[in-house]
């Protein structure tokens, strides 16, 4: 495992005076299906299917996690761990799919059914904060913005994005590819819970230095 690793945005530097971290880059792992303290599955119907990978890279023994079943909602979350304040972050790269071509954060976890979760969408080119309560997902608003729908950005299929998110309280500070992107206030789930990574629908996308940290 590989500490404080500084991917394509340098996005760790930031808060390396303030959060104690660790960043998972999955080279430990075997490859295949995603095992203990990681737990993974749905919300909703479908199945996920959330495996360790090799590197597109023939010479590589870089490994990666890639998610590419089809469901509502899907995660993968740390289970050995709750935090309440902190931040998490990962680059991610979206494959494929018709639907959708997302990759996220969820935080504050309590079950398949209650979490916060940011992604960000190729389809779509934008970021959206939400929270999910008893399944269903709810965006939630941009601070001093009235209207809208998240936030427009330059995502592409087929490219790494670094996608992270700080939260203290009820507070979310959303950070893609190195820049503040926007704040979001909420608070329905107050206490600490799981960190972990997220897809939608028939999305199939990659993940690396995931990496997590608490104040």
């Amino acid at each position: 495992m590989r500490l404080l690793y500084i991917g394509i945005s340098g996005l760790l530097a930031w808060a390396s005076s303030v959060f104690a971290q660790t960043t998972f880059n999955f080279d430990a792992l075997p490859l295949g299906p995603l095992a203990t303290p990681w737990l993974s599955g749905v919300t909703g119907r479908g199945v996920s299917k959330w495996e360790v990978v090799a590197d597109e890279l023939p010479s590589s023994k870089h490994h990666m996690l890639k998610q590419s079943g089809e469901a509502k909602f899907t995660w993968a979350v740390k289970t050995d761990l709750k935090i309440r304040n902190g931040f998490a972050e990962a680059k991610f790269k979206a494959l494929a799919g018709h639907e959708d071509q997302a990759g996220g954060l969820v935080w504050r976890w309590i079950d398949a059914d209650n979490y916060y979760v940011v992604r960000g969408n190729a389809l779509e080119g934008n970021v959206v904060l939400y929270k999910t309560e008893r399944g269903e997902r709810t965006a939630l608003s941009v601070k001093g913005r009235l209207f809208g729908y998240g936030v427009d950005a330059d995502l592409q299929s087929g490219k790494w994005n670094a996608l992270r998110v700080e939260f203290t309280d009820k507070l979310f500070t959303v950070f893609f590819n190195g820049k503040q992107l926007f704040q979001v206030e909420d608070d329905t789930f107050k206490e600490a819970g799981a960190v972990g990574l997220w897809t939608k629908a028939d999305s199939v996308t990659v993940f690396d230095q995931f990496t997590y940290g608490e104040k």
